[in-house]
């Protein structure tokens, strides 16, 4: 199906950049000398998993016991969910353990860790847990000097559970926006979970993974002594979030909505498209960084941006196409961008608008497409 043919709004995936932003992660971590675990939560599709692979991927990330149900069922059985477990949810870990799914559990508290040893034993299981730091106070996790980091250490070991190992996430990275900056983040970002798994070492519990990771500290680090793996999801379509932070190009960005011209505010310079924030996703996280672009970027069908436009107001289901510079003489706007015209409009945050979508429009260097499913759900 060529693009003209495609109903709007639509999720396209440009195959030949989404190709070349795995092969320069891949080459980056093959040079650093670290396995590479990517993040699926990006995407939550099969294809692109798949390519991700081929490429040298070990193991992915989840962010959803349902993401880890469907991509063991299709064959991935390396499995880490990355997000604290709750105890409610600790019999569809169970369930995937016992199919053959080596499903890695993550923790950053006494309690959650007392749960799942208490349930492992109640089930005969022995489970898998990594101890969740926190490197850069973004979000969740144990500091690496903090007490609490070897009483949870201690939980699990005393109870039989397996400490695979350690991981963080310095996403305050997606705030910066200077390659010097980038790279002291990765750097600390290493050193702290470093020394988080040499202090449970330190007290007899072994702590064999050590995984860090966010796209820009990812892509900005030198050197990973220490550390055994990395983990990245945005890089694989990247998006104006990461094109802020200094990481990617817009010809870099994979992802984008094919929208179509529906009506004109003439008097305004307005052109009225049919992706809204339904399609675009409510995310407006360029809106804090150095460079606003609104609900996106518009582009040709070819992939070339329309310089001096943006995807300035959303609606649920209208998008407004209007001037950067709003004091600058309008061109016509019904000649311009004649109804039905379609536009591929480039996202904020690749997780937020993917999600808006059932499927992906998975387009070739020749404008083809194939339909590439993907998962919606917890």
């Amino acid at each position: 199906m060529k693009l003209e043919q495609i109903d709007t709004p639509a999720a396209l995936i440009d195959v030949a950049r989404m190709q070349r932003n795995i092969a320069r992660m891949q080459a980056h971590m093959n040079t650093l000398g670290v396995a590479f675990r990517p993040h699926v939560k990006t995407t939550k599709c099969l294809d692109v998993v798949r390519a991700q692979i081929a490429a040298g991927a070990r193991g992915i990330t989840v962010s959803t016991l349902k993401e880890a149900e469907a991509f063991f069922a299709a064959g991935v059985d390396d499995i880490l969910y990355a997000v604290s477990i709750a105890p409610s949810k600790l019999p569809r870990a169970l369930a995937l353990r016992r199919q053959g799914c080596k499903l890695k559990l993550v923790v950053d508290n006494p309690a959650a860790a007392a749960a799942i040893a208490a349930f492992g034993d109640q089930h005969g299981e022995t489970f898998e847990v990594w101890i969740e730091v926190d490197t850069d106070g973004h979000r969740s996790g144990i500091t690496p000097e903090q007490h609490t980091l070897l009483e949870v250490g201690r939980i699990l070991h005393e109870n039989g559970v397996t400490v695979g190992g350690v991981m963080t996430h310095a996403g305050s990275s997606y705030e910066l926006n200077t390659p010097d900056a980038l790279a002291a983040l990765a750097e600390q970002e290493r050193a702290g979970c470093v020394r988080a798994a040499q202090r449970l070492r330190d007290a007899g519990i072994a702590c064999p993974a050590v995984s860090v990771g966010s796209t820009p500290t990812a892509l900005a680090a030198t050197q990973l002594e220490g550390v055994t793996e990395v983990r990245a999801g945005v890089y694989v379509l990247f998006d104006l979030v990461m094109h802020n932070v200094g990481v990617c190009a817009l010809d870099d960005i994979a992802l984008s909505v094919l929208a179509t011209v529906i009506g004109h505010q003439p008097e305004k310079g307005w052109a009225i498209l049919d992706a809204g924030w339904m399609a675009m996703s409510r995310d407006r996280g360029t809106s804090k960084q150095s460079h606003d672009y609104g609900y996106g970027v518009p582009c040709l069908l070819n992939g070339t941006p329309l310089t001096g436009y943006l995807l300035s107001g959303a609606n649920q289901e209208h998008g407004i196409l209007s001037p950067i510079d709003e004091s600058a003489p309008t061109e016509d706007v019904t000649q311009h961008f004649p109804l039905g015209m379609k536009l591929r409009i480039l996202p904020n945050h690749a997780c937020a608008t993917g999600a808006q979508f059932p499927e992906y429009h998975a387009v070739s260097p020749d404008g083809a497409s194939v339909e590439w499913r993907r998962f919606h759900g917890w």
